[in-house]
């Protein structure tokens, strides 16, 4: 009786727990839509609206109106370096990362170590040398100065290490009956079987690349040069804060990354299934 009714219980249980997760993750994206089509006056009453009576669809086209602002050139910038950034490091990571499990160098375990070591170095201390040795090298007020550092991700090396680690040594030894070296091994049998982990490390690392902001705003000191994030900072100064330019700011510059979730969310889960994280 008690295993019956509990069996009868759990589905309405189990959809008003989705129900209230799916509430508590959507209302952050309704409060920036709702306060993107509001004025400054009703933003900043004392008096709760659920949705503006009068909608401001102006406070989108003075986005990209505003002369000192930049924001299409700064939306350009942010997909460019995204765009760079995501396919180059990821393609990096994987050569990495089959190296470490499948080429038997001498000091490999050595090697490894030292990336591992990599992930425990706060960024804080990095920061100061990378903006030295790229700006030595003329890279300040320029994209490649933004993409350069973000393209090795010790994270992904590991990740892709596990994921090759499990791969069937089987496939790899009928192409060394083929001829195959470890090149061709790699890049006809091993890079091709691996494209749920391109994929989800991929959207991840344009996801990541996108919400950088500490250095661009560095090293992009010149308004040719700002990312989206930069862009929307310039909202909050000591003098002003423009709130509803700053949420239609905000909802423009997290569409991509929500379009990029709902392409990429089932190579997500995917990805990071097969990397060896499971539990």
């Amino acid at each position: 009786m008690t295993s019956t009714l509990l069996r009868r219980v759990r589905p309405g249980v189990r959809g008003l727990l989705v129900g209230l997760l799916t509430v508590v993750f959507l209302t952050p994206f309704y409060l920036m839509l709702r306060n993107a089509l509001m004025d400054s006056q009703g933003l900043t009453s004392p008096r709760w609206t659920w949705w503006s009576s009068q909608m401001h669809w102006e406070n989108f086209t003075a986005l990209f109106e505003d002369p000192t602002l930049h924001m299409g050139q700064a939306l350009g910038n942010s997909l460019l370096i995204a765009g760079i950034t995501a396919p180059l490091s990821t393609l990096l990571a994987s050569a990495a990362g089959y190296a470490f499990a499948r080429i038997p160098v001498p000091g490999r375990g050595f090697l490894l170590a030292l990336v591992v070591a990599t992930l425990m170095i706060p960024g804080s201390v990095t920061f100061v040398p990378s903006f030295v040795v790229v700006g030595s090298m003329g890279g300040v007020n320029t994209l490649w100065g933004v993409i350069a550092p973000g393209l090795f991700n010790p994270f992904a090396v590991l990740l892709f290490r596990n994921f090759y680690l499990q791969f069937p040594a089987e496939i790899e030894e009928a192409g060394r009956l083929d001829g195959l070296g470890w090149l061709g091994l790699y890049r006809r049998i091993a890079l091709p079987s691996s494209g749920a982990m391109l994929a989800s490390l991929g959207a991840l690392a344009f996801i990541d690349s996108w919400n950088a902001f500490l250095w661009p705003l560095v090293i992009g000191q010149d308004p040719s040069a700002w990312t989206a994030q930069i862009a929307l900072s310039t909202f909050l100064t000591s003098q002003t804060i423009n709130l509803p330019g700053l949420f239609a700011g905000a909802v423009v510059t997290v569409a991509p990354l929500v379009a990029m979730f709902l392409i990429a969310q089932r190579y997500i889960v995917e990805g990071i299934a097969t990397s060896g994280l499971k539990g």
